[in-house]
Parts: structure tokens; sequence; C-alpha cells
């Protein structure tokens, strides 16, 4: 596993949130909201892998939306190299040439009409204003990166395996030649062989253009397996944070002690009791504590008035857990 990034932060994040929803409709009635992001702050600094891990519907893909500029806040603020993304002043233009997004679905995410040479020029025209012997000369270098021969160029993606449209996904976020990439659930539609393959492009790519990585998997032993840090999300908040050593072998938060024991595993049976409560709080309806406490074993009546603090662990000032009974306090 990568260990720890300290450095300059190239991404501050500082209470976001996103709400989906309310306000009023023409009758005056109040329409339902959904909190999708509450009171996230977290830093990404320069030349790191952050995996973000969570549940579907945690907010995980809401945040990326977010870190991209593909959504606006509803709070807080958001920024890239110090500039903040949603301000008036914040060129979104300039911000698209420093920071792009892979998604999940490689093949849907390309435009079937158009080639391969197409696609990947268009950033190369539109963000960098390249002239023809400048595309060609980086569209030869893109291809190389992610191990595909130039004949594919001309090529529809219709044509292409699952593996291969990602790495032409991922080529296409090199285009611009961004510092930070977005990676939401980048292998998760891909068998576990090209998984390994892609996986092993990323980290290669990372040395080679300096780049820094925002991984957002529900698959533990991929973000294990690429993070320097990882962040765990339940309810739409950060209820964990720190070393992905740190929190894989001694996680804090009970989520993520639940999160750990419920990954499959070959031979073993899941570790989450059959009975377990597994009550989901209302999204609609937000609980005033800690959203976990329904489902927690340690929970007491503080957690279920009180949102607790992200506070560090003793004698790790790096791992921060938002829990009133963390384990390893006991």
């Amino acid at each position: 596993m990568p260990e720890a990034v300290a450095g300059e932060a190239l991404v501050e994040i500082d209470g976001a949130e996103r709400i989906f929803g309310g306000g009023r409709n023409i009758l005056g009635r109040r329409k339902p909201a959904v909190h999708a992001v509450q009171d996230v702050s977290i830093e990404v600094m320069k030349g790191e892998t952050l995996g973000i891990v969570g549940e579907s519907g945690c907010g995980k893909s809401t945040l990326a939306r977010l870190l991209v500029g593909l959504d606006a806040p509803t709070g807080g603020t958001i920024r890239f190299g110090g500039e903040d993304v949603f301000g008036e002043k914040m060129d979104h233009r300039r911000l698209a040439r420093r920071v792009q997004y892979v998604f999940q679905d490689p093949v849907s995410s390309l435009n079937p009409r158009k080639t391969i040479r197409t696609i990947l020029e268009a950033p190369l025209v539109h963000l960098l204003g390249k002239n023809r012997r400048e595309r060609a000369e980086r569209l030869s270098e893109l291809m190389d990166a992610v191990n595909l021969a130039p004949e594919f160029l001309d090529r529809y993606p219709h044509e292409f395996s699952g593996g291969q449209a990602q790495r032409i996904g991922i080529a296409r976020a090199l285009a611009a030649d961004p510092e930070l990439i977005v990676l939401d659930e980048p292998v998760s539609a891909l068998d576990v062989s090209v998984q390994a393959q892609v996986l092993n492009i990323l980290d290669g790519l990372k040395s080679r253009f300096g780049l820094t990585y925002v991984f957002i998997s529900h698959d533990l032993s991929v973000v294990e397996s690429v993070s320097d840090r990882v962040a765990v999300m339940y309810f739409g908040r950060i209820v964990e944070i720190g070393p992905g050593r740190g929190v894989f072998r001694a996680p804090r938060h009970p989520y993520t002690r639940l999160l750990l024991k419920s990954a499959p595993a070959p031979g073993r049976k899941s570790l989450i009791p059959e009975d377990a409560d597994t009550e989901l709080p209302d999204p609609y309806d937000p609980p005033p504590g800690c959203a976990f406490h329904a489902r927690c074993p340690r929970g007491t009546e503080i957690c279920m008035k009180e949102v607790p603090p992200l506070d560090p662990a003793p004698g790790a000032p790096a791992h921060l857990s938002a829990c009133y009974h963390p384990h390893g306090e006991d």
C-alpha cells in the first residue's frame, strides 16, 4: 500500500454540503429535500491518492461532481489551488484544464458517433488550443501512455472491450494535462484481471505525469491497494479519515469496522450477524445526532443528540474519526 503523503494542499473543501430539492412548490407546500453531502471538510494533498469509500448512496459520487465543478454546493466552499471553484472570478474552462473526471461506465461515457481521435482531440482543441501537428504528437503520447495501438484512433467506442474503453476514458482525462483526476468507480464494471491492468496503468501515469488522484469506490480491496489516505463516508458525512494502513488495520469508527467485516472474502461467510439492525436513516429527514447510531452497538444517548466531531486518535493526529465511542479507546 502507498505511504501517506504530506505536503501542500491542492484542493481544500470546507464545510461543503449539497441538498437536492427543498424549497416550496407553486402551491406553497414545502418540497422534500435530500441531504446528499453534509458538512464535508477535507484536503487533497498534491501527489497523493485519496480513496473515498462507503455504501451506495452515501454521497461519494456527489462529492466527486462537486470537486470537478459538474455540480455546485449549496453550502461551504471548494478551493482549487487557493481559488474558489464556484467564485465569481473562477474560470471554469481553466478549472477543466486542471481537474478531469473518469467515469464508472467506460463505454457509455464515450460518444458512440465519434471516433477515438475526435474524442481525444476535443480537449486538445477547446481547452489547450493546440494546432494539428501538436495534436498529432499529443495523441501519440496519450495512446502510448495507456498502452493502446495508434491505429485504434480511427475506430469507434463500440469496437472496444470494457478495459480498452476505460483506457480511452483515462486518455481523454489526460489530454487536458490536468493536475487532479477524479476516478469514480473506474474499475467496478471490469473483470478482475482487467481491473489489475487498469490499476497498473493508473499507477504508472501518476508517476509519469505527476498526478493527484481522488479514487472513489465501494471495493475496499482496490482502495486499500491504491490509496495513500482513505476517507470513509456515511450518510453524506466523512466519519473516518486517515492513512490507508491505519484505517484498514485499526479502524476506529464502528461503521468502518462494519464495512470491513462485511467485505466478501473467499471461503469466509459474512461476519455480520443475520439479525443485525440495518435500519438506514431517512435522507429526507436526517437524524439530529450521529446518523449511524441506529445501527451502532456502541451508541449512547449523546449519539442521538449531537453530531460527533472528527477527532484525532491518541498518538495518531492524522487518523480522525467522528465517534463519541471509537474503537481503540475502550
